[in-house]
């Protein structure tokens, strides 16, 4: 009977343990898995690209996700421009990738730069999710009163190649929540992100070659 009640309490201190850190570090557990793997929801064709901000920083539309350049891994020094023959740019580690033509108009007080993809190149918006979802036992919504009670990591990948074999691969991660409550339409995971600092954001920006 003894043993049978050490066993028993053995295993009550390793569940508790495995959640606790579930819990507390099921964020950077996920981050680990999706390394290796991620599930794919969406890969679309790019119809368009703009840009609003000032060469660094702003925002970048792909199609109409909207996506932050405020937020990036601090290793990415990513810039958005023009180059001397009026093509449509993105920069980093001192290495230009160039789109296609740019169309710059003036929108909002700012600049306003768009292009699209030209004939032979290959553009793509990937859209997956993270395998490993993480619970959320301690976040609270002062403003509604309803909070997540899971989260996920979401990833939008933009996939540009161009004939000459010139490829761009850029991807953005943002934190997914899912309410329970049923607050949304559909499953449940909400169409709103988040972002963590330091874990999300545009977290790789490749130019080659």
């Amino acid at each position: 009977m003894r043993k049978l009640l050490l066993t028993l309490g053995i295993l009550v201190i390793c569940g508790v343990a495995i959640l606790a850190g579930w819990i507390f570090g099921g964020r950077q557990a996920s981050m680990f898995i999706d390394r290796f793997e991620t599930i794919e929801i969406a890969s679309v064709p790019i119809h368009s690209v703009s840009y609003e901000g000032s060469g660094t920083g702003g925002w970048l539309t792909v199609n109409d996700v909207h996506l932050s350049l405020n937020d990036i891994n601090p290793k990415i020094a990513v810039s958005i421009g023009s180059t001397k023959d009026n093509q449509f740019a993105v920069a980093n580690a001192g290495k230009v990738f160039a789109l296609g033509p740019l169309m710059s108009t003036t929108e909002h007080g700012g600049d306003f730069l768009a292009v699209v993809p030209q004939a032979g190149d290959e553009a793509f918006l990937v859209t997956r999710h993270s395998t490993l979802s993480w619970p959320t036992p301690f976040e609270f919504n002062f403003m509604t009163g309803h909070s997540p009670s899971w989260k996920r990591h979401m990833y939008y990948e933009l996939l540009w190649k161009k004939p000459s074999g010139a490829t761009l691969d850029a991807i953005w991660r943002y934190e997914q929540p899912f309410y329970g409550q049923q607050l949304v339409p559909g499953d449940g995971w909400g169409s709103g992100f988040s972002v963590h600092e330091g874990s999300t954001g545009l977290v790789r920006v490749e130019i080659q070659p």
